[in-house]
């Protein structure tokens, strides 16, 4: 992995080789209408209907990608109130990782999305995935890539990408569980896919995470309304018939989002996964049940692809 150019200054000016979104619309491939005339009809026809399917499905994506780049954008020109101290943006940095889990997994529409808050910094701000525990991307999900820096670091919160050496509790209960119920992330990713809301992670002067859920302010608002909107977006996009916000705070802001939208989708709520809620023992018990009271379960039995 090449060496991190690292910025200690506050006030130091961005790291113009911080990793930007890239624009993927005009790369987008196109369709083959002329079929090889030496090919009988039917075999025309199935090739022709594999072409349709896989530019579709990397049309998905690069949509995807594109309601992104628009969100980063945005979000990145908010000034927040002064107990944020450190803003990471993980689709900058760690856009490769970022772009290779979408193009991978988002490959179609949707029945069920599971909506995540934002960032966590063992998590999505170290590997680009959202719930990205070091070792499940890496070794179930089977993401890579090069990993860069925030333009502003803390001195105890340093992006080491794929080796960081901490481990993201939420994420390796949350990937763990789709891990038992599924067995392969292609099972898993037939039916669902793994999104946040924001794409901000948030720290104070001492390191700490700063949830969205504890900001004030005109910062907040505005940060409602872009993620909101792109939610939305998203939603679209993929189709999908449930949301299942994972914690009270990502069930909200769906409910809120998709209210005045006219979108026949359903929002679900499963507990957080991390250790630090409270009651949040035998989590992957409690998420099972929920699952199966939701009626989700169907979605996720192992099938062979």
């Amino acid at each position: 992995m090449p060496r991190q150019k690292r910025m200690a200054s506050e006030d130091a000016p961005v790291n113009p080789r911080t990793k930007r979104l890239k624009r993927a619309d005009a790369d987008s491939p196109k369709l083959n209408d002329e079929a090889p005339a030496d090919l009988d009809a039917e075999r025309n026809a199935e090739e022709n209907g594999d072409t349709v399917a896989h530019t579709i499905s990397e049309s998905i994506a690069e949509k995807l990608l594109s309601i992104e780049k628009q969100l980063s954008a945005e979000v990145q020109r908010i000034t927040f109130q002064s107990v944020v101290r450190y803003i990471y943006n993980p689709l900058e940095y760690a856009f490769d990782p970022h772009a290779m889990y979408v193009r991978k997994y988002c490959n179609g529409p949707k029945k069920v999305i599971f909506l995540g808050i934002n960032p966590g910094p063992w998590g999505m701000s170290q590997t680009g995935v959202p719930f990205g525990e070091v070792t499940m991307v890496r070794d179930w999900l089977k993401i890579s890539g090069s990993v860069g820096t925030p333009p502003k670091e803390h001195p105890d919160r340093k992006i080491t990408g794929f080796q960081c050496r901490r481990s993201e509790p939420s994420g390796r209960r949350l990937w763990g569980l789709f891990k038992k119920l599924c067995g392969s992330p292609e099972n898993f990713f037939q039916n669902a896919y793994v999104h946040n809301y924001c794409p901000l992670a948030f720290l104070n002067d001492r390191a700490c995470n700063v949830t969205p859920a504890e900001l004030k302010g005109e910062g907040i608002q505005l940060l409602h309304r872009i993620c909101d909107k792109a939610l939305v977006d998203v939603v679209r996009l993929l189709n999908a018939e449930f949301i299942v916000g994972i914690g009270k705070y990502a069930e909200t802001r769906a409910q809120l989002a998709l209210k005045t939208r006219n979108l026949n989708v359903k929002v679900m709520y499963l507990p957080h996964p991390s250790p630090r809620a409270a009651g949040n023992t035998n989590w992957d018990e409690k998420a099972m049940q929920q699952l199966n009271e939701l009626k989700l379960e169907k979605f996720f039995e192992t099938v062979n692809i």
